[in-house]
């Protein structure tokens, strides 16, 4: 049996450090929402706060997820589904999909939320958003395919 658990954990404590301006903000925005209902929880591998108000989706910031739910378990449809790219059935589990947003600030830190947005933002054609829904739909391929 392969060891593969020390590097595993080195990899992501390296890469919680890595990412922790990002987590910072997370953080500030999820405290400062917990006087207007949001709740605090453990989910996916990061910090969450739920019941986020006024949230209608999920958003990631280095190991913390703001969402408007009351859990992660929700069905939501695939960014391709959303813009007609794919069949309108092609559905994700929003946890799923938020976890791989968290794996992608593991890899990318800092540097995660400006290539993002050079990336397109909120979009379908956004390899960081078409990887996290690849890796909601078969488990793999959280790492964005970044091309020319």
């Amino acid at each position: 049996m392969r060891r593969r658990s020390v590097p595993r954990a080195a990899l992501i404590a390296l890469g919680t450090l890595w990412t922790s301006p990002n987590t910072l903000l997370g953080l500030i925005a999820g405290f400062a929402l917990l006087p207007f209902g949001a709740r605090l929880h453990f989910a996916e591998g990061a910090l969450a706060f739920r019941r986020v108000p006024r949230a209608r989706g999920a958003l990631v910031l280095g190991c913390v997820i703001l969402h408007g739910g009351e859990h992660l378990d929700a069905i939501t449809q695939t960014y391709a589904a959303r813009c007609g790219a794919a069949p309108p059935t092609q559905c994700v589990r929003i946890g799923d999909h938020e976890r791989a947003h968290v794996y992608q600030y593991l890899l990318f830190g800092p540097l995660f939320l400006p290539l993002y947005w050079l990336c397109g933002g909120i979009s379908a054609r956004n390899p960081f958003e078409r990887a996290a829904d690849r890796f909601a739909l078969t488990g793999r391929g959280w790492r964005p395919a970044m091309r020319g």
